[in-house]
C-alpha cells in the first residue's frame, strides 16, 4: 500500500498538483468571453461539465488550477510518505522537505487577503443557488480548517507555519461570525452561506479549535470547539446521521456520506483531544448509521437512500472515518472497492461509478489529493503499536532530518 501511496503522489507531482475540479464549469474561458453576467447562464456553465459521463472541459476551455484545499492534503501525504519510508523508494531523487515547504508556502501566498486571520476558499468562482457568486477570494471554513491542519502539522519547518495557522482562529471567529446560540454554538460556512446552517462546516471549525488546543494548548479553543459540536450533537437524526444543512429542506442534499464523514470525523477527533466521554453516545449512534452507508464489498452509498452515483470522495472519507475507529479491516475493503472500481493503474482515479457507466474524469482536488491523503493517514494510524495509535498530527510522531 505504500507503493500505491507513492504512484498517487508521483502521479500528482508530475502535474504540479494542478488540474481540473469539482464545479469549476465557471473557468471556462468561453464564459467568460459573454458580455452577460447571468446566474442561470453560470449554473448552465457549472452543472454541465459537472455531470456528464465524460469530460467536457476540455471543450469548454475551462481552466486547470491548483487547489487550495488540495494543496493541503498533498503537503499532509507527501509528509507522511516521507515519514513511512524514511526517505526510501520514489522519494529518493525528490527532496521531500523542500517539497513540502513548496506547498505549504503556497498556501500562504494564496491564502484570501483582507481577513481578520489565516484563511483560503477555492480557486475558481462558483455559483450560489442564493444568487451570491463566490471568487477565489471568498474563504470558507472547509478549505481554511485543512490548510491548517497542514500548516500545523509542519510546524517544524517554520514559526510563521504556527503562527499563520493560529490566526485563522480570528478568522473564525470574526469573519464567520461565530455566536453563541441556546445549545452550544454556530458558525458561518463562508461569507454568501445564506439563511441556514451548513453542519459539516459548523464540524470542521471545531476540528480546526481543536487542532490549535492540540499545538498551543489555550483552553478557549477547546471551549468553542465544545461549543459548536454541542449544537451538532443537538441536530443528530434518530437515524444516527445529519442532514447537509440545517433546516434539512435548505439543500437537496440529504444525509449524504462523504459529508456525514466530516461530522463523525470531528467527533473522533475531540474524543481524542479531551479524551472524555461527552459525545460517547452520539458517535455510539453514528457509526452504526455511517457503515449503512457502505456495501458489504466496500462500496460507499450516496446517502441514506440512493447509492449511486458512487464517489471517490465518499470511499476517502470512510477510509479515514473507519481508520479512525480503528476499523482498519473495513477502511481496507473500503480502498480495495477503490481500487477494483475506480483506479486507473498509473497513481490516477476516476471521479464517479454510476450504475451503467464510470465517469472516467480525474479530478486533482477531489480524487487525487483526497486519496493521497486516505491512504497517507491509513498508513500512519496502522503503523504505530496499539499503545501509541493515537490519532495525533504528523507533527508529534516524527520530525524531517536535516
Amino acid at each position: 500500500m505504500v507503493s500505491l501511496l507513492r504512484k498517487t503522489l508521483a502521479y500528482s507531482r508530475r502535474h504540479d498538483y494542478t488540474g481540473w475540479d469539482y464545479g469549476d464549469g465557471m473557468s471556462s474561458r468561453l464564459l467568460q468571453a459573454l458580455p452577460i453576467e447571468s446566474k442561470w447562464l453560470n449554473i448552465a456553465f457549472q452543472e454541465t461539465v459537472k455531470r456528464p459521463p465524460i469530460n467536457l472541459r476540455p471543450l469548454f476551455l475551462v481552466e486547470q488550477r491548483r487547489n487550495f484545499k488540495g494543496t493541503a492534503l498533498f503537503a499532509m501525504a507527501n509528509r507522511t510518505c516521507y515519514q513511512l519510508t524514511d526517505g526510501a523508494g520514489e522519494h529518493t531523487d525528490l527532496d521531500v522537505r523542500a517539497e513540502t515547504i513548496r506547498l505549504l508556502d503556497w498556501l500562504l501566498d494564496n491564502q484570501c487577503p483582507g481577513y481578520s486571520g489565516f484563511c483560503g476558499g477555492h480557486q475558481h468562482r462558483l455559483q450560489h443557488l442564493n444568487g451570491q457568486v463566490g471568487d477565489p477570494t471568498d474563504p470558507d471554513v472547509v478549505s481554511t480548517s485543512y490548510a491548517v491542519r497542514a500548516l500545523l502539522s509542519n510546524a517544524d519547518l517554520g514559526d510563521r507555519y504556527l503562527q499563520e495557522a493560529r490566526s485563522a482562529a480570528r478568522f473564525v471567529v470574526e469573519d464567520l461570525d461565530y455566536r453563541e446560540v441556546e445549545d452550544g454554538a454556530i458558525i458561518d460556512y463562508h461569507l454568501n452561506h445564506g439563511d441556514h446552517y451548513t453542519i459539516n462546516a459548523g464540524a470542521l471549525g471545531a476540528r480546526l479549535f481543536l487542532d490549535l488546543y492540540v499545538a498551543v494548548g489555550d483552553e478557549t479553543h477547546l471551549d468553542r470547539a465544545t461549543a459548536l459540536l454541542d449544537h451538532i450533537a443537538g441536530l443528530q437524526t434518530d437515524r444516527g446521521g445529519w442532514y447537509y444543512r440545517d433546516p434539512a429542506d435548505a439543500s437537496h442534499l440529504s444525509m449524504d456520506t462523504h459529508h456525514n464523514g466530516f461530522v463523525i470525523e470531528s467527533f473522533q477527533r475531540y474524543a481524542e483531544v479531551a479524551d472524555d466521554a461527552r459525545y460517547t453516545d452520539t458517535l455510539d449512534r453514528a457509526l452504526p448509521f455511517y457503515r449503512s452507508l457502505f456495501e458489504a464489498d466496500g462500496a460507499p452509498r450516496f446517502d441514506e437512500s440512493t447509492a449511486y452515483p458512487r464517489d471517490i470522495h465518499a470511499a476517502t472519507q470512510g477510509i479515514l472515518v473507519f481508520t479512525y475507529a480503528e476499523e482498519f479491516g473495513r477502511a481496507r475493503t473500503v480502498i480495495q472497492w477503490v481500487l477494483d472500481n475506480l483506479y486507473v493503474g498509473d497513481g490516477r482515479y476516476y471521479f464517479r461509478k454510476h450504475r451503467f457507466y464510470t465517469q472516467r474524469i480525474t479530478l486533482m482536488r477531489w480524487c487525487q489529493a483526497w486519496m493521497a491523503y486516505a491512504l497517507a493517514e491509513h498508513l500512519r494510524v496502522t503503523s504505530q503499536e496499539p499503545p501509541q495509535r493515537r490519532r495525533q498530527l504528523p507533527l508529534a510522531s516524527c520530525q524531517y532530518r536535516e
